[in-house]
């Protein structure tokens, strides 16, 4: 008779113990339930000895971004205030740059005591009005007048002093006058400029006539979009070419640069008056 060797006993108990483990194994695996996990929250799961971490509080699970983030542009006060209402708090930061002429919010700016991402800010990007942006491009320009007469006519509409009606006739004159030949210019007391000219006639005495230009011209003109309008000065300006007998026309505006910084400033001013923090003078820390 033969009976198993040592081993083979050693080897059949190894392989009942086997079988029995797994088949506890199988059992409890199919009597656990499952277990629904809810977004938002973070799950430790013990798999056999090791620990794994379920993240469920990202956007893809909760559908909500996980904070307020982006820069959002406004062009006028009123809107870069209804938005810091719906957006801000006491801690946020409001910087006005002088500079660059624009204002923005730090809406999620550190606290006292704790910090802050700073990655949602709202912007004041001024804009200049065409009105502006028309009279400024011709500033220091001397150009023929006919054209002058056109810009003119374009642009009665902001001309406080002289009058849009004494302008435009002013204009007319410079068109009809455009194949004359002007010979001479006289400052009056007021300030004026006469010149005198002869209208070139075929067969006939030149006709004579003059045109009075003023000294300045006053102009009401809001540099940004959505601010109140300002009082400008633009001096008239001219160059006689007595040889060819041309007249070329323009203005100077006085300070442009100070009527923007004005504007600003009051813009500024009306900010500050509405959030519950001083306007810094500055920028923001960088990202």
């Amino acid at each position: 008779m033969s009976y198993p060797s040592h081993t083979q006993k050693l080897d059949g108990l190894i392989d009942g113990r086997a079988d029995g483990t797994q088949a506890v194994i199988d059992v409890a695996q199919r009597a656990a339930q499952p277990t629904a996990l809810e977004p938002g929250h973070v799950y430790a799961l013990a798999v056999g000895d090791r620990l794994h971490q379920v993240d469920l509080t990202g956007p893809e699970h909760t559908g909500t971004p996980p904070r307020k983030t982006g820069n959002a542009t406004v062009r006028d006060v009123d809107s870069f205030l209804a938005y810091f209402d719906k957006h801000g708090d006491d801690y946020s930061e409001v910087y006005a740059d002088v500079e660059r002429r624009t204002i923005t919010a730090v809406l999620d700016a550190h606290t006292g005591a704790a910090a802050r991402w700073g990655s949602h800010r709202l912007t004041l990007g001024l804009r200049e009005t065409s009105a502006w942006r028309a009279w400024t491009s011709m500033d220091g320009q001397l150009v023929p007048q006919g054209q002058f007469a056109e810009f003119i006519e374009d642009n009665l509409v902001d001309l406080v002093e002289p009058t849009a009606a004494t302008m435009l006739e002013l204009a007319e004159s410079f068109e009809v006058t455009t194949s004359a030949e002007f010979q001479s210019s006289q400052r009056l007391d007021s300030g004026a400029r006469k010149f005198s000219y002869v209208e070139e006639q075929t067969g006939k005495a030149g006709h004579k006539g003059d045109i009075t230009i003023p000294a300045t011209l006053t102009l009401a003109l809001r540099p940004f979009e959505g601010c109140e309008p300002f009082k400008v000065t633009a001096r008239f300006k001219y160059r006689l070419d007595k040889a060819k007998g041309e007249l070329r026309l323009g203005f100077k505006i006085e300070r442009p640069g100070d009527t923007l910084t004005a504007a600003f400033e009051d813009i500024r001013t009306l900010i500050d008056s509405d959030v519950p923090m001083a306007v810094l003078n500055g920028a923001p820390a960088s990202r």
